[in-house]
Formats: C-alpha cells, sequence, structure tokens
C-alpha cells in the first residue's frame, strides 16, 4: 500500500499552488465577492492551464489524467479561496455525464468547449417540489417526430445562467413506468434553445460567486440525438456520476478546511495576548491539534475513494463517507477558524468567515449529509430478510 502521490501529482499540486499565488489576488476577489461576480478572467486563465477537465482524454481538450488529478486540482483551488475554487473546480461539473455515457458527437462539440474555458456546464437534476428525491420527475420530455419537447422546473442548477453552454436535464420519458425512476432519461439541452429561460436563485449564505439557477424549459424542442446514454437510464446513469462527483464535493470540503486552517494558524503564530503568541496556550495548541487531525483523516479518505474510482470499482458506501466526513470537517474547521480569530474572525478582511459560509455548502448539495448516511447505512446493513 503505497500513501505517496506520484512525481506527476506532486507537480499537479505545485503548479495549482504557483496559480493560485499568482491570479487569486485578495484585493481582486475582494470586488469580486463585494459585486458578486462570477470570477470570469481567473476562470479563464485556469483553463488555459489545464486545470478545468484535466481528467477529460487529450482528444476532448483535457489531459487524460483521473479524478485522483482533478481532486488534487479542486483541493487546491478551494484552499487558495473558497469562493474562487468552488467556481473553478466545478466549471466542468456535470461534464462527466458526457464523458461517460454520451456519443461521440456530443463528446467533440462539447467537452472542448468546457475544458478550454468557452461554457460552463451544467447538470439539471433537482426540481422544486422533489429536492433530494430524485427518483421522482415532473419534468417530462414526449417524443414528437425526431425531436424531443421538453416541459419542466429545475432549481438549484448549478453554473445555470449566462455562461452556461449546455444542461444535462434528468426528465420523465416514460410515463407508466413503475417505479418510475426505469423511466427517466437525460437528455442533452443547449442553454440557447427557445424556451430556456433562467433566473437566478437570489441571495446565497455562501458560494456567492457561482451562479446558481433556477432552470425552465417550456416547450423546448432539441433532436432525438440530443439523448445521452441509453432511454430511459437516465436515473442509474445520474447515480454512476454522483459517485464520482461526491469525491469532488470532498475535495472541496478538504481544501476549504485546509484554506482555513492555514489562515488560523498563520494568526495565532502572529497575534500576542496577555503578553505571549496565542499558538503558545495550550487551549489553542489542542485546537490546532484537533483541526489538523480532522483535515488529515478528511485527507486519506477523499484520496483512497478518489483512487478507488480509478481503478475502476464503484463504491457508493466509500464516496459517501468521503464526502459527509470532509464536509462536517470543513464546517468544524471554519469554525475553529473564526473562534482562534476571536472578533477578527468575524469580520470579512480576514477571510475564515467567508470560508465558513462557503463551508456550508458541502453538506448540502450532491446530496445532503443525511442522504450519505442513507447510502452508507444501506451498504453496511445490506438486504433485509
Amino acid at each position: 500500500m503505497d500513501f505517496e502521490l506520484t512525481k506527476e501529482q506532486r507537480e499537479i499540486q505545485k503548479a495549482v499552488r504557483d496559480f493560485v499565488k499568482g491570479e487569486f489576488k485578495k484585493d481582486v476577489i475582494e470586488d469580486l465577492v463585494e459585486k458578486h461576480e462570477y470570477p470570469v478572467a481567473i476562470w479563464k486563465k485556469a483553463a488555459d492551464l489545464g486545470f478545468i477537465g484535466i481528467h477529460f482524454p487529450e482528444e476532448y481538450s483535457g489531459q487524460g489524467l483521473h479524478v485522483m488529478e482533478n481532486i488534487l486540482v479542486a483541493e487546491e483551488l478551494c484552499r487558495g479561496d473558497s469562493s474562487v475554487g468552488a467556481c473553478l473546480m466545478l466549471a466542468d461539473f456535470a461534464s462527466e455525464i458526457v464523458l461517460h455515457f454520451g456519443s461521440e458527437e456530443q463528446k467533440k462539440k462539447w467537452l472542448p468547449k468546457v475544458a478550454e474555458g468557452e461554457v460552463l456546464s451544467c447538470g439539471a437534476f433537482t426540481e422544486p417540489d422533489h429536492g433530494s428525491d430524485i427518483t421522482r420527475m415532473d419534468t417530462v420530455a414526449v417524443k414528437d417526430g425526431n425531436e424531443w419537447v421538453i416541459n419542466g422546473t429545475k432549481i438549484f442548477i448549478t453554473n445555470g445562467g449566462p455562461l452556461a453552454g449546455f444542461y444535462s436535464v434528468l426528465c420523465q420519458t416514460d410515463p407508466d413506468a413503475s417505479p418510475p425512476h426505469r423511466g427517466q432519461s437525460l437528455i442533452l439541452v443547449e442553454a440557447d434553445r427557445p424556451g430556456v429561460g433562467t433566473m437566478d436563485v437570489g441571495r446565497k449564505m455562501g458560494i456567492q460567486l457561482m451562479h446558481t439557477a433556477e432552470v425552465t424549459f417550456k416547450d423546448v424542442r432539441v433532436p432525438l440525438d440530443n439523448l445521452i446514454g441509453k432511454e430511459n437510464r437516465g436515473f442509474y446513469q445520474v447515480l454512476e456520476f454522483f459517485d464520482e462527483s461526491r469525491i469532488l464535493i470532498a475535495a472541496q470540503g478538504l481544501g476549504t478546511a485546509q484554506g482555513a486552517f492555514d489562515r488560523a494558524l498563520a494568526y495565532v503564530k502572529e497575534r500576542e495576548q496577555f503578553g505571549k503568541k496565542i499558538a503558545q496556550f495550550q487551549v489553542t495548541q489542542h485546537k490546532l491539534a484537533e483541526m489538523a487531525t480532522k483535515i488529515e483523516l478528511a485527507r486519506l479518505m477523499t484520496y483512497k475513494a478518489a483512487w478507488n474510482f480509478d481503478q475502476g470499482r464503484i463504491d457508493p458506501k466509500l464516496t459517501s463517507m468521503a464526502k459527509m466526513f470532509a464536509a462536517r470537517t470543513a464546517v468544524e474547521v471554519c469554525d475553529e477558524a473564526i473562534q482562534l480569530l476571536g472578533g477578527y474572525g468575524y469580520i470579512a478582511d480576514y477571510e475564515v468567515e467567508r470560508f465558513y459560509r462557503d463551508a456550508k455548502i458541502t453538506e448540502l448539495y450532491e446530496g445532503t449529509k443525511e442522504i450519505q448516511k442513507n447510502t452508507i447505512a444501506s451498504a453496511v446493513i445490506g438486504k433485509l430478510k
């Protein structure tokens, strides 16, 4: 069992750290945060350096690497800044659906555009009335000649809006299927199709730079060839995608936790109280010890989940464990980071309050922590007689 990263993986880490050091300027990020603007210029530069879609094959403008390398990039980006990092690591969100299940034509048309920073990709699964329950879809797609006609509404769609290139939409295509999820399909809908509408969900607690939208489909017509994968297999394709995306969100939580820890550590080594550095107090040292231990545990689980996936093994239990634990670690470490900074931790200029707000989303999207517990428990208990 080898716990060492390869030389190439260490070089990728260094390259991302150098990028973060050069491009994540505090004054620029503060301006973006103040205006709630997507970091377009930084996103474009990240794409130019190959950090977007690093796990795509080279023929689709990727680097032919794997999930492990992708999550290393995500970790370092979010460590550098929780808000900008989240935007960049999710710029290719749900593109894996096209990568793994799409036709060659779909891959050639869309994956290079995502990797090269021309468009953002979106997965449109969640609906207003169903939330975490994707076994039921009110969004329907009906065949009409050589086209699909799509009607419905999706909510909380990451990247939805002005920079989106396409949506991978989970639709009910067989209304008579029992149970209903056996009649669901994934259909690629170009963002500029007539009948596609978007509306920003409004101010959010965290990830305020990221576009999050309600997306409506009103008599949207797309060719039958826009079907992704097999008809009526969309639900199962989404589940397989979640096994990969949960690892990415675990990396987001991990990087966010590490970034908050870095800032807290730097502060307590400089700040003095009662005539000595805060870092010299045992209570501070114990907090740091617990934070560092949680981060290391989260890193081990996240890396193992990524490595396991790259071996061709789909293990929902492991990916759910990694996502659940890394997300909880992010929230707890960011909370302690604020506590260590005291009143300064509550002030925006010291950043940890924003890391804290950005951390919470990792316990919500890609399946809430309760959904992860359901998945883990199901695997542990097995089928009951």
